[in-house]
């Protein structure tokens, strides 16, 4: 009893630091006029598999693409939608640029109250199982709808997306090509929920043969292995910037270089630090934003290399993780159209009332923590986003 008391505490302290980020973010929505943006680019697809997660796929195939383009698989975080990741962190208008195709999971209240991915449910971030075998199957759908190159398919995530970017990256290696974790935690740091409120609020520490045998267990794939990109807030107080390192750890391990990098720099003001293989190829990247608190990183404007426009949990700060993940992947190198000037219309959000999802016949089943927990932890944590 006195084991169940003290979770039931540290459950509640998570909850309460969990519940005054949202409602931050929220205010800060208000007061900056931001809310959910209605996107004329995104096209959803309902037909793209048995869909065992219960995900919605949305998509944007830009007018002129590359011949056998690639595919940029976009998660967004808890709380946002597809459509206001895609305005915030600017990817559909790099896809028009660079004509590559750009493909968007986006979570259904029915399975998650605070639209999380469910990064820390072992069922839905095991190979072909829940919401990693629906994004896959919405992978094959973009790759025979758009004649992708195989070789060319990316993912990227904030927050939950990022944790569940590691999880593709872990569970579908010989799919993945590389992908970048914005904010992100290492693939299994958490398989409960319990779990999962620790290794965002004080981190989880392992050995780097630890963090790779990880991932080396969740598929028969034994290499090449997904280059990987790295963005987090040394400010994060959502998700602890301790993270980072781990998952630094979990790759270093897994691609079998030096956990020491081959090299540093600043690149934009922000200093970025690179793994290189034994064939010279980059294969590991990290920037850690400074002062910078839980989000996607941003450069927003006109410039040449500025996408997105600013809101909760998408950040200026002067340096865009969108375009620099997109150079890291290998999609910048040729521009098949200019970079279109922002306009008013680009960066007007207009409210819209949060989709009210209603729970599909293929709706996952509730997860339950046991009954020996009880009630009152069930509602703590569906109230913190971190359970149905």
């Amino acid at each position: 009893m006195q084991r169940l008391g003290t979770m039931i505490r540290q459950l509640a302290r998570h909850r309460s630091q969990w519940e005054g980020l949202m409602k931050a973010a929220a205010a800060n929505a208000a007061s900056s006029g931001h809310s959910r943006p209605i996107s004329d680019r995104l096209t959803e697809t309902r037909d793209f598999g048995a869909n065992p997660g219960n995900l919605r796929m949305l998509s944007y195939a830009p007018p002129e693409l590359t011949p056998s383009p690639g595919l940029v698989v976009v998660l967004h975080g808890c709380t946002q939608t597809a459509a206001g990741y895609d305005h915030g962190s600017g990817w559909s208008t790099l896809a028009e640029r660079y004509g590559f195709v750009v493909l968007f999971p986006e979570q259904q209240e029915a399975n998650n109250p605070k639209r999380c991915f469910n990064w820390f449910q072992t069922g839905d971030t095991e190979r072909d199982r829940g919401e990693v075998a629906s994004i896959r199957q919405m992978v094959e759908r973009a790759i025979r709808d758009h004649g992708i190159d195989r070789k060319r398919v990316f993912v990227t995530g904030l927050s939950a997306g990022g944790a569940m970017t590691a999880a593709l990256l872990a569970t579908y290696p010989d799919v993945f090509a590389g992908g970048a974790i914005i904010a992100g935690l290492p693939y299994r740091s958490a398989a409960s929920v319990p779990e999962a409120f620790e290794a965002m609020f004080q981190g989880q520490e392992k050995p780097a043969e630890a963090w790779g045998n990880l991932v080396r267990n969740a598929s028969h794939h034994r290499g090449p292995w997904p280059k990987v990109s790295i963005w987090h807030g040394s400010a994060d107080a959502t998700v602890k910037p301790m993270n980072a390192g781990e998952i630094v750890k979990q790759w270093t391990n897994v691609h079998g270089v030096s956990v020491h990098p081959s090299r540093s720099e600043i690149v934009d003001g922000y200093p970025r630090r690179v793994w290189t293989n034994e064939s010279g190829e980059d294969v590991i990247e990290e920037y850690v934003i400074t002062g910078m608190a839980h989000g996607t990183p941003l450069a927003t404007g006109n410039g040449e290399n500025h996408y997105g426009a600013a809101g909760p949990f998408l950040l200026e700060v002067g340096i865009s993780s969108s375009y620099h993940a997109a150079k890291f992947m290998g999609l910048t190198a040729h521009a098949v159209s200019k970079k279109a000037s922002v306009s008013p219309k680009a960066v007007s959000i207009q409210p819209v009332p949060p989709p009210q999802q209603k729970a599909s016949p293929r709706a996952k089943p509730s997860a339950t923590l046991g009954p020996d927990i009880g009630d009152v932890i069930t509602k703590a944590l569906k109230a913190a986003g971190l359970m149905r």
